[in-house]
């Protein structure tokens, strides 16, 4: 519900705070008076298109401010959750338009986008009159509405037509992948097969390195190290026997003198033959089949050509054909997978059909019934010849069904058919459009709806029936209505009167909340025209009882 609105420096107001209350809420004075610029002000900070230069005369900037209260449940909740906002009772929106265009928006004071600003506005507020684009008269807009009245739940069709979407694109995914595939094919098997009879193992080509090296040096150190191993062999562990044989027989008579050179000899005899049988095995490492090179060096340079071949580490080339078998399992594979995605695109798009056909099936029994409330409603503002029907066409397939939905009308018996706006008249517009928010709006407490001259072209009786019917509505919203009719006006339980006056010689606007007496007088000025009689009061006081 709009609790307030707070105005400073908008077009010809300077300064005006507003405190609305539930119920019907009537905004009455002359032509010219301001009454539209409440309604510019009120677009403006909700971030409605509207005026472009909204700031008054000689100010710097001028601001909007509305606070509204929020039930339990309300759909402006989810929005600010969305944005970021913490859940709450209160929501003030606050708007800034600086002399030199720029605007500015913010919800509980942080700011935010325009789009945050209209997806709010969106749950907030409803504007309907005679010129109504926004909501009623827009075609696009009716099979929303009806699935409003008929309570219908879209979450469902919406989930089947994703997952239908997801369905297709993962088919259409699979034939580009197997028709890529497909053209390489020939490539691949050859690759694989190349890779397998090679089969490279990581690390193979550094070991075939390293080892390659060693053969290629072993002739140039074979040599010395022959002759090495020859003076160890033939000469120095029998001299080093020999001495230790010797000094083994002197040793009990030279009192512990050798212990030290006996200890020495036979370490340098245990080193010798470590020694020796180290030469022997390098020996033995280096004697190798001259063919066994030519074998190493074959599959070193065959591994190191399928790398370049391939563009990938030599380490990586079984990995790669990993990759490369995966992608020949993925084309055999493929017609079998891809009759998997057929058919479950099938099982989705049977789903969607399935669900858009009882969203159909809900609708046009909606339709029926919004039909016979509009009737009903119709009579009592004397158009109970008038002919409203909700027509449900095939449409094109999307996340909400297959229907199209229009509301159209005829006037008179006989007379054919056609759009709300293509067909009423003014008046007649007016009270079509109250009666279709009446029924519309019969399940959904809450709501704020501003009516700008909706009872334009009635009057006496049929002005009447409007105000009741507006009356009826404001028992489960909030109805804000400008009205030039006094019968409207009368009906209000609370009321205000927007009129201007001249300060300093600049020409303002400002709103008055009306007492009792002071309503008398305005109804009765809106009876009587610019001489307000006494008879004119009495007609007022008639119509406020």
């Amino acid at each position: 519900m709009l609790r307030s609105l707070d105005i400073r420096d908008v077009l010809i107001i300077d300064r005006l705070s507003l405190e609305f209350a539930p119920g019907l809420n009537v905004l009455t004075g002359e032509t010219g008076a301001g009454k539209s610029i409440l309604l510019d002000a009120l677009g403006f900070v909700l971030g409605w298109r509207g005026r472009a230069e909204l700031v008054r005369a000689g100010a710097a900037q001028g601001e909007v401010v509305a606070a509204f209260d929020l039930a339990p449940g309300h759909a402006a909740r989810a929005v600010l959750i969305e944005a970021g906002f913490q859940d709450s009772d209160e929501l003030i929106l606050r708007r800034v338009n600086t002399a030199d265009g720029r605007k500015t928006a913010f919800v509980n004071d942080r700011r935010v986008s325009g789009e945050v600003l209209r997806d709010l506005s969106d749950t907030l507020v409803e504007l309907h009159g005679q010129h109504d684009d926004r909501g009623l008269l827009n075609p696009r807009g009716h099979r929303n509405l009806l699935d409003s009245f008929a309570g219908v739940d879209v979450t469902a069709c919406r989930a089947l037509w994703r997952a239908q979407a997801q369905a297709r694109d993962a088919l259409d995914a699979a034939r580009s992948a197997l028709d890529r595939a497909q053209v390489e094919e020939d490539y691949l098997r050859h690759a694989v097969a190349e890779l397998d009879k090679l089969d490279p193992q990581p690390g193979e080509e550094a070991t075939l390195d390293a080892r390659r090296r060693t053969m290629q040096s072993a002739e140039r150190i074979r040599v010395d190290i022959q002759r090495a191993h020859s003076a160890l062999a033939e000469g120095a562990e029998g001299a080093i026997s020999d001495a230790l044989r010797w000094l083994e027989s002197a040793a009990d008579k030279a009192e512990g003198k050798l212990d030290g050179a006996l200890a020495a000899l036979g370490r340098a005899l245990s080193e010798l033959g470590e020694a020796e049988s180290g030469v022997e095995d390098c020996l033995r490492q280096l004697d190798f089949n001259p063919g066994e090179l030519d074998a190493l060096e074959e599959r070193l340079f065959a591994i190191r050509a399928l790398a370049r071949k391939h563009s990938v580490l030599a380490d990586d080339l079984g990995n790669f054909a990993e990759t490369l078998r995966a992608r020949l399992a993925a084309i055999d594979g493929g017609a079998a997978g891809i009759a998997k995605l057929e058919q479950a695109l099938a099982d989705a798009e049977r789903g969607y059909q399935r669900e858009a056909m009882a969203l159909t099936t809900a609708r046009k029994a909606a339709a029926g019934r919004l039909d016979r409330a509009m009737a009903a409603e119709l009579a009592p503002l004397k158009m109970e010849r008038a002919v409203f029907t909700t027509e449900i066409a095939a449409g094109d397939a999307g996340p909400d069904g297959v229907d199209a939905v229009q509301f159209t009308v005829a006037t008179n018996p006989g007379a054919p058919a056609g759009a709300l706006n293509k067909i009423a008249s003014g008046g007649e517009l007016s009270r079509f459009l109250l009666a279709l928010k009446v029924c519309l709006t019969a399940n959904t407490p809450g709501l704020t709806m501003i009516f700008d001259e909706i009872d334009r072209g009635v009057g006496g009786a049929t002005a009447d029936a409007v105000g009741r019917r507006l009356k009826a509505l404001a028992t489960s919203a909030q109805v804000l209505v400008v009205t030039h009719s006094p019968q409207v006006a009368a009906l209000g339980g609370h009321h205000w009167r927007v009129e201007k006056r001249v300060a300093k010689g600049q020409t303002l606007s400002t709103v008055i909340a009306l007492g009792a007496d002071e309503r008398i007088e305005e109804i009765a000025r809106m009876l009587a025209g610019d001489k307000v009689t006494e008879a004119a009061r009495e007609a007022a006081r008639a119509l406020l009882v």
